[in-house]
């Protein structure tokens, strides 16, 4: 998901929808998810799937003759169409494929009218990580084995079904990020199934359900597109609040504007 070419996105975001209609979504994300790991694994498949000088029927037989009769109809296809694109390096292969594992997890949420509450619960489980670094220690260890039990433990029947399966697929399968980054990635991904930006809002107290409406609404009609809410309180902010939409950060608060003040006495 890091450096994809977004023309091949694309075609392949295309194809998977194409196929991804009636197969069980978790069971697909599952097996997408499983895929994406065989690929970072095997490093001479991945090197032969993605050798631009191989023909993409040559590439799609070969990965036919590997995954049939172990994965879906849906989740062989979604493969099929990434071994079959066009990628810039060989790493790219386990990515596109991961991120397919990740619409199908939100597609599978948004199925159950669940996509607000896995948004919801991956910003919160990242400030569950910044509170207890005994738990994100344990997470973030790639040694560390029984963490899909842990997980399952603590979060069981308390988050939706999807929120579960992206954070174990995290965990266990970390692919080279931190936890705190996954988690962006996937959050951002979620939020792409509604065409939604995702704002992070620091305030010093919580905010209403009006006073949430009417920030949505705002930053609606100022980006032309529906934004997600996550709000956070954070008792070091002096009045106001603060709102960061990607690398954009709209700053109302006291301590931002004496900072302002600060750096215009600096210059």
């Amino acid at each position: 998901m890091r450096g994809l070419s977004r023309t091949s996105l694309a075609e392949v975001e295309e194809r998977f929808n194409s196929v991804a209609g009636s197969a069980d979504l978790g069971e697909l994300a599952d097996e997408l998810f499983a895929v994406a790991d065989l690929f970072d694994r095997e490093h001479g498949l991945r090197r032969t799937l993605s050798d631009p000088s191989r023909p993409a029927p040559a590439k799609a037989g070969a990965i036919r003759a590997l995954l049939d009769g172990k994965v879906s109809t849906a989740a062989l296809e979604a493969t099929v169409a990434v071994v079959e694109s066009k990628w810039s390096s060989s790493g790219d292969l386990a990515d596109a494929v991961e991120r397919l594992g990740v619409i199908a997890a939100a597609t599978e949420a948004e199925s159950r009218e669940q996509l607000d509450d896995v948004e919801d619960e991956l910003f919160r489980f990242g400030r569950i990580l910044a509170a207890n670094p005994e738990l994100r220690r344990v997470l973030a260890d790639p040694a560390k084995p029984g963490k899909e039990r842990l997980l399952a433990e603590l979060l069981d029947g308390k988050v939706a079904p999807a929120t579960l399966r992206l954070l174990t697929h995290l965990a266990v399968h970390p692919r080279g990020r931190s936890l705190e980054s996954g988690l962006d990635e996937y959050g951002r991904l979620v939020a792409l199934q509604r065409q939604r930006l995702v704002a992070v809002v620091s305030s010093a107290v919580p905010l209403s359900d009006q006073q949430k409406e009417r920030l949505a609404a705002w930053l609606r009609a100022t980006y032309g597109r529906d934004v997600h809410l996550n709000v956070e309180v954070d008792p070091k902010v002096l009045g106001g609040f603060s709102i960061k939409i990607g690398d954009e950060i709209i700053d109302t608060t006291i301590a931002g504007r004496i900072e302002e003040v600060r750096r215009r006495l600096a210059g």
